[in-house]
């Protein structure tokens, strides 16, 4: 197995983010219509958010501008656990499957989470 990162696509974190941006599509496509301003376009934008920050801080030139880019990935990420609540809660968006999408988020938070403290450790 080739452990070498020649770039952000070689991360595994990067490549869950950009199945859970596909999944958090799906799901908004079974929004309601008139949550298209709203709620829709504020979960694609912030999913959107987390490899498109990943990315361009694997580009930068410092550690710290990288964990700068992944800090605003994780914040995104929790933008998104917030409006993921907030739909859930909501009688017309209650009733879908949010189970992939948690998951997902869940575990890109985690990965993104160790990334930032291995950063800041060394």
């Amino acid at each position: 197995m080739n452990d070498v990162i020649h770039s952000y696509k070689d991360l595994i974190v990067w490549q869950k983010s950009i199945r859970l941006v596909k999944e958090v599509y799906l799901l908004t496509n079974a929004f309601p219509k008139y949550e298209l301003f709203g709620l829709t376009s504020q979960m694609r934008r912030a999913s959107i958010s987390i490899p498109s920050n990943i990315a361009e801080g694997r580009f930068r030139s410092t550690r710290k501008d990288y964990a700068n880019f992944l800090t605003h990935s994780f914040a995104s990420g929790a933008e998104l656990e917030t409006q993921i609540i907030i739909a859930k809660e909501l009688s017309h968006t209650k009733n879908n499957d949010y189970k992939i999408v948690e998951e997902l988020l869940d575990e890109i938070m985690r990965m993104l989470n160790v990334m930032l403290s291995k950063l800041r450790n060394n």
